[in-house]
């Protein structure tokens, strides 16, 4: 028994449908899923009915975005299980608003470089609860302006530091998301932390016994990467969870769903967790 608690489907940056990454997860022969889009909790009521008509287990998860404002960096907290998501509407309806007004102002500036139009935009938008960069790309693909969601064009559009159009998003800090979780009465679990270089934060957070849990298995974590955080975890008695941060055909690097997973046994400890609360 297995399941994937980290993918993506088109309410954020993800190319697929929430039936769509359901059905590709029994298809995978996952027993459990949960989908985690970006700042949104829209999945909650359909994922659960789907899940049922396929027989996949759905754990109720959303991925936020916030901020290590010490150290300068963005960080990624999933949440699982929320038995009051109603708490978590206003960070997402604010969040939402803000990437969707950066969404716009880049579309603007891109519209200067090259004659795609909003329409053209909105195909690929139309159910994510923002505009994402992703969608511009995916219209700059249909016009063959590059055949690469993530080459060069990319970078020279959208890298954080030196891209011609690039509108950073203001996100809270990660200490004020960790409470926001915990009065939504879910499980905080930092995701990713090799993808911003979150060690320090791990640490800081596990120290300080606000965080519940850390993604160990993730489709770009390397393998010592893998054991450094099981020894981290161990240590401070956080959760262990693991996903492929699947993304459909949005994903940087080849990751299908199921490529890294939640053995049942890890499951298992986080319903635990979860009763004791």
């Amino acid at each position: 028994m297995k399941g994937d608690l980290h993918c993506h489907t088109t309410l954020s940056d993800g190319s697929e449908g929430i039936e769509d990454v359901i059905f590709k997860a029994k298809r995978a022969d996952l027993d459990f899923l949960a989908i985690t889009d970006h700042d949104t909790i829209a999945s909650f009521s359909r994922s659960k009915v789907l899940g049922e008509r396929y027989g996949i287990q759905i754990i109720q998860g959303t991925e936020l975005s916030c901020m290590d404002y010490k150290r300068g960096r963005k960080v990624h907290m999933l949440c699982y299980l929320p038995e009051k998501p109603d708490r978590l509407e206003g960070h997402c309806i604010k969040i939402c608003k803000r990437r969707e007004e950066a969404g716009k102002k880049m579309l603007k500036k891109v519209q200067t470089y090259f004659p795609i139009t909003t329409e053209d935009v909105l195909k690929y938008s139309a159910h994510s609860t923002s505009l994402y960069k992703q969608h511009i790309m995916k219209a700059l693909m249909s016009y063959s302006y590059t055949t690469q969601m993530y080459g060069g064009l990319y970078h020279e559009l959208f890298d954080s530091k030196e891209g011609r159009v690039y509108e950073d998003v203001e996100y809270p800090d990660v200490y004020e998301v960790l409470d926001l979780i915990h009065q939504s009465q879910g499980i905080a679990v930092l995701a990713h932390p090799y993808e911003y270089n979150s060690l320090e934060l791990l640490k800081e957070l596990a120290e300080s016994k606000k965080l519940d849990g850390v993604e160990i298995y993730h489709s770009r974590c390397k393998t010592d990467d893998e054991k450094n955080l099981i020894e981290i975890a161990k240590a401070h008695e956080l959760l262990m969870t693991g996903g492929s941060d699947f993304h459909g055909a949005n994903s940087s690097k080849p990751s299908p769903l199921g490529n890294r997973y939640t053995s049942q046994e890890l499951l298992d400890t986080l319903f635990k967790f979860k009763e004791s609360q």
